[in-house]
């Protein structure tokens, strides 16, 4: 009886040491749409000159990367300052409209995003190319590195 129920036991153990853990399921469709109605608030914020809406968008942290023109940034607050310096009225800022060219996967939690930028503005048009990483953060994706020029 013994030797029954330390088998049980062993065998038991065995069965749980062997079993794996899930890979979650990654629903691309599902992320790319949240991951573009993130974009979509951008486009919106920055075209009605709120640069604080706009920055919705990305990470609120000390380590927050932006790397552009004059550099890399560090942080949320440096980089909606360097917004602010770079575009003070509506003027400058315009209407900001996305082309995206590729959303894809880089971990589960985390893609990329390529695509241009096209600020439409009275003192003149700025164009440019963009990569950035998007990251689920408690369940909201954020913009946790950006390179744009």
């Amino acid at each position: 009886m013994m030797k029954r129920i330390i088998g049980v036991v062993l065998l038991s153990i065995f069965l749980l040491g062997c079993q794996t853990t899930e890979t979650p399921v990654v629903d691309y469709e599902k992320d790319k749409s949240e991951i573009l109605a993130v974009m979509k608030a951008q486009e919106k914020a920055w075209s009605n000159h709120d640069l604080e809406g706009f920055m919705q968008g990305y990470w609120k942290s000390d380590s927050l990367k932006f790397f552009g023109s004059n550099g890399v940034t560090t942080g949320w607050e440096k980089t909606l300052s360097n917004y602010k310096k770079g575009y003070p009225t509506k003027e400058y800022s315009g209407t900001l409209k996305f082309t995206i060219h590729d959303v894809s996967e880089i971990t589960p939690g985390a893609y990329s995003v390529m695509g241009e930028y096209h600020l439409t503005r009275t003192m003149g048009a700025a164009n440019g190319v963009f990569m950035i990483i998007f990251k689920k953060i408690d369940g909201q994706w954020r913009i946790i590195a950006d390179t744009s020029c």
